[in-house]
């Protein structure tokens, strides 16, 4: 289900990046300032949204997504990389808690991408792939010794 669900999507990455991104956002504006590039603090979501840098970075999760999703039956095989992924993320400042909503954008991007093909059991293995991600970056999380 995932990987036939990801097909129709992963071909448009920044399209449909941009629902995922534009979706977060909506949910929790206070997420914006952790997205800064050259020093350089975002107005707004849409300036943010249409940053040059900004499109690399939507570009990078959807990769992270397609190298999950290719490795669905060996996750294990990403687990340094995603600890890594984990790390990086708590240096620049975001909070675990964030996952979650990122979590809901990406489901929200998925049944807006594929519409009534978006099934009960599609999103059920989507949480769960999501789940096995999110807890490999936490991993790396709390391998960073305190304070």
């Amino acid at each position: 289900l995932i990987q036939e669900s990801w097909r129709r999507v992963s071909g448009s990455p920044v399209e449909h990046g941009l629902v995922l991104f534009t979706r977060l956002f909506d949910l929790d504006p206070d997420l914006l300032p952790l997205f800064q590039y050259n020093c350089k603090q975002f107005a707004s979501p849409q300036e943010c949204l249409s940053a040059p840098e900004f499109l690399d970075h939507i570009r990078k999760v959807m990769l992270v997504i397609d190298a999950a999703v290719s490795h669905l039956e060996n996750l294990s095989c990403l687990e340094e990389y995603l600890c890594n992924l984990g790390k990086k993320h708590q240096s620049v400042g975001v909070k675990v808690d964030s996952f979650s909503t990122v979590g809901e954008s990406l489901l929200y991007m998925l049944e807006r991408c594929l519409g009534a093909a978006f099934s009960p059991d599609m999103r059920e293995a989507w949480i769960t792939l999501y789940g096995a991600v999110v807890e490999a970056m936490q991993r790396g999380w709390d391998t960073i010794p305190q304070g």
